[in-house]
């Protein structure tokens, strides 16, 4: 199966992660345009966002199909709690504790979702894992996120668990959703999980948001269509990335994760005229693509030695 080449999910992979790069600068310029202010406002936006997110991921396969794409009902409870997990509470968490710490500690944070992939994946599958190479992997990715984020007095002091804390639990919360997604990959299509995950997610975000007093600002023909790029965005990674971990091992995709902070970096960037070529941004690619390819490494050794034992039998 093509989605299960190294250079397919490379690609796929690092267009999912290219895409919520651009979110980073996108939700800055957002919070400008629509005069965002306050943790009940940011949670507001997040919602509106996924849930429109959902809403066009539904039409937009509903016309592919020709028919409305629908889960059965047996489905509900697991697509629901995936997007209570994925959506809602990892979103939430991470809105609520980067608003509390340095983008820097945040990014760094956040990126450990790939060790919490890989270690939950290997607990609850056989199948998945856990070498000495992709270990190294991962940490080489991480320390590319390291770098990309080292400079001066970007990483304050302390610890918080308003902050910090609760960026990590949205990095925890992010890795267990990794792998409950290929749990329950089977049930149905990637993009009918994606479309009603990222609606019911949606939908309690909006409604935390109202209720700590959010609100949104009025809707221009430019903060519209910035609206409608930050849901299509989701729309296409989230499906994605969804097709990526039903057909393959978790570890083989979420090191990819590692390459968000470095897309975020570039393109916030380009964008909000920041300084592109930096030593530490240099390093910090070099050192997430190495991380990749070592990992990518180690999943084509498996897939030839998965070749060679079928040939066997």
């Amino acid at each position: 199966m093509k989605l299960q080449k190294t250079y397919v999910i490379a690609a796929l992979a690092l267009l999912c992660c290219f895409l919520w790069g651009s979110a980073f600068p996108c939700i800055k310029i957002g919070y400008e345009w629509f005069a965002i202010e306050g943790a009940g406002s940011q949670i507001l936006f997040a919602g509106w966002r996924f849930f429109l997110a959902g809403v066009l991921t539904l039409l937009l396969f509903s016309v592919r199909d020709r028919k409305l794409l629908a889960i059965k009902r047996s489905s509900v409870p697991a697509v629901m709690g995936q997007g209570v997990l994925q959506t809602a509470v990892q979103y939430f968490f991470f809105y609520l504790g980067l608003a509390q710490t340095t983008g820097a500690k945040g990014s760094v944070i956040v990126a450990s979702n790939a060790f919490f992939s890989i270690l939950l994946a290997r607990i609850l599958w056989k199948s998945e894992k856990l070498s000495a190479r992709k270990i190294e992997g991962c940490v080489i990715g991480f320390a590319g996120v390291v770098a990309v984020n080292l400079t001066p007095g970007a990483f304050g002091s302390g610890f918080s668990i308003m902050g910090e804390g609760f960026v990590l639990l949205s990095a925890v919360t992010y890795g267990v959703s990794n792998v409950t997604s290929k749990i329950i990959s089977h049930r149905e299509k990637p993009e009918a999980i994606t479309a009603y995950q990222l609606m019911t997610g949606g939908l309690i975000l909006i409604l935390a948001g109202y209720a700590a007093g959010g609100e949104m600002g009025a809707f221009t023909l430019r903060s519209g269509l910035l609206f409608f790029y930050m849901a299509m965005l989701s729309t296409v990674a989230f499906t994605i990335w969804a097709m990526l971990l039903k057909y393959n091992p978790v570890s083989r995709v979420a090191p990819y994760g590692f390459s968000n902070p470095v897309f975020g970096t570039t393109l916030s960037a380009m964008f909000l005229g920041e300084r592109l070529l930096t030593w530490n941004n240099l390093t910090a690619l070099i050192l997430v693509s190495a991380g990749i390819i070592l990992v990518n490494m180690e999943g084509k050794k498996e897939s030839c030695g998965n070749t060679m034992r079928g040939v066997l039998k």
